[in-house]
């Protein structure tokens, strides 16, 4: 006749050390995970609501060795004055001119021609960035 186990093997059945190991780090990954995709949406978040001024350089044109004409196109809240700084640059990417536009329209989307003064023919325009009246970026 055979005989019969009473009880269950031991060391078969249940979590070994490792598997209880294994599952607090997944777990401990899991929330670290999650807490860097939190912390990293809401940097972009501030970054974007934060901005009330932003714009973009349509077009330019080289109308002599000392101006270049801009085609902006600026957003901005209607109550807000927004200051766009643009450079333009030569050949030798030496900086001949550099200036802010102040945009006081009542608008939210202002389509402009700005004219740049430089004090050498510019072959590059680049914007420098936008912000409204008072601030301090």
């Amino acid at each position: 006749m055979s005989a019969v186990r009473e009880g269950l093997p031991e060391g078969r059945y249940g979590r070994s050390a490792d598997e209880r190991a294994d599952r607090k780090l997944k777990i401990v990954g899991s929330v670290l995970g999650v807490g860097l995709l939190g912390v990293v949406g809401w940097i972009g978040w501030d970054y974007v609501a934060g901005q009330s001024v932003s714009a973009e350089v349509i077009k330019f044109q080289v109308v002599s060795d000392s101006a270049v004409d801009v085609h902006l196109e600026i957003r901005k809240d209607a109550s807000v004055t927004g200051v766009c700084t643009l450079s333009s640059q030569d050949e030798e990417h030496g900086e001949v001119g550099r200036a802010d536009f102040t945009f006081a329209q009542k608008d939210k989307r202002v389509d402009e021609l700005v004219t740049l003064k430089t004090t050498g023919r510019a072959t590059m325009i680049e914007l420098i960035g936008c912000r409204a009246a008072g601030s301090a970026n």
